[in-house]
């Protein structure tokens, strides 16, 4: 039976390696020089550190522009409060999204079901199954998804034939 899997999760060196140019540039730039202006990572999770909010949002911008380049979408981020800490100091932390909640695995399986092709969708963790009997049917369901869900970045993987 084909089937693919629908998941949500970010290329992590990438992730990386935009990281390290953002940082690089914020170094490098006058606007920040002399300040302690960077970011730092830990696993699923960024975070930002700046002199003021003004800076902290320069440092997001050039963040967000460095994963663009580097094709990571934006919509992995899930930004945070600004945070004071000594002094005139702030920090900010991103989070990186990693699976799909089970609320919008519900929405997907809905989706599916409502569309009436002749396929199945089923939630298996963070990630969601569809199966069919056709190609054609997996395929025309993968469109469906690219049109609908426009506010998470899905990817298809683990395509069975």
């Amino acid at each position: 039976m084909p089937s693919f899997d629908v998941v949500s999760e970010a290329n992590l060196v990438e992730v990386r390696n935009a990281l390290d140019q953002a940082n690089k540039e914020i170094s490098t730039r006058f606007d920040f020089k002399g300040s302690d202006a960077r970011i730092e990572q830990k696993e699923h999770e960024l975070t930002a550190y700046a002199d003021s909010d003004f800076q902290l949002g320069q440092v997001r911008d050039v963040l967000t522009a460095k994963l663009t380049k580097r094709s990571v979408d934006v919509r992995f981020l899930d930004i945070g409060k600004v945070e004071k800490i000594g002094g005139d100091k702030v920090k900010q932390i991103i989070k990186i999204r990693k699976g799909i909640e089970s609320d919008a695995a519900k929405k997907i399986v809905r989706l599916i079901k409502d569309s009436k092709m002749k396929v199945q969708a089923s939630i298996q963790g963070e990630a969601v199954r569809v199966t069919g009997a056709k190609r054609d049917d997996l395929q025309a369901s993968m469109a469906l998804l690219r049109k609908e869900v426009a506010d998470l970045p899905l990817e298809f993987n683990n395509f069975r034939d």
